[in-house]
């Protein structure tokens, strides 16, 4: 039994769960953030986001099907809570940074929580270039070190329209990173 397998097998035992879940946030907590935090942008809205997806894991841990793994499903929740936390903003008026936003590149490199050296900076300027898929999948291919098959899983793209996504985005970066 893999090491991920004992977890949810604890998960599911309701004597166990509070402390296998403790063992869940010492695993993914980390990694959820960061995925959570490139799309919303601030610390503020990445812990808000982040609490709901581990409410929502917790919750429904018990209707886990083992269709992926269980890092991939916790990422697709990450995702979606991420882009409904979005939409629920945008539906208050709030500045979503959908398009090319110099405030978005400033607002990431003003974070306290965030030193970027001038070549991440032009990366991240690059980045925020991108429409809202070239994004999504670069950031999950190249920092969240997600396979193309888990991407699939997570957002519900096929994994040719992904690596057609993820390597244009490359190309764009190689040419205008040192310019």
């Amino acid at each position: 039994m893999s090491k991920e397998e004992q977890l949810l097998a604890k998960l599911r035992n309701p004597a166990l769960k509070d402390s296998a879940f403790n063992e869940l946030l010492d695993t993914y907590q980390e990694r959820l953030y960061w995925h959570i935090r490139k799309i919303v942008i601030t610390h503020e809205n990445a812990d808000d986001v982040l609490q709901n997806t581990f409410i929502r894991v917790y919750k429904s841990i018990q209707n886990f099907e083992g269709k992926s793994s269980l890092h991939t499903w916790m990422f697709r929740i990450a995702y979606n809570e991420s882009l409904r936390f979005l939409e629920k903003n945008n539906k208050k008026g709030y500045e979503i940074l959908d398009d090319f936003s110099p405030k978005s590149t400033s607002s990431v490199a003003e974070d306290a929580f965030f030193h970027p050296d001038e070549i991440q900076q032009k990366l991240h300027q690059i980045i925020d270039g991108f429409t809202e898929k070239q994004k999504r999948v670069f950031q999950m291919k190249y920092f969240d070190d997600l396979s193309f098959k888990e991407i699939s899983e997570i957002i519900n793209v096929s994994e040719s329209t992904l690596k057609s996504a993820y390597y244009t985005a490359v190309k764009v970066i190689e040419e205008k990173i040192f310019l």
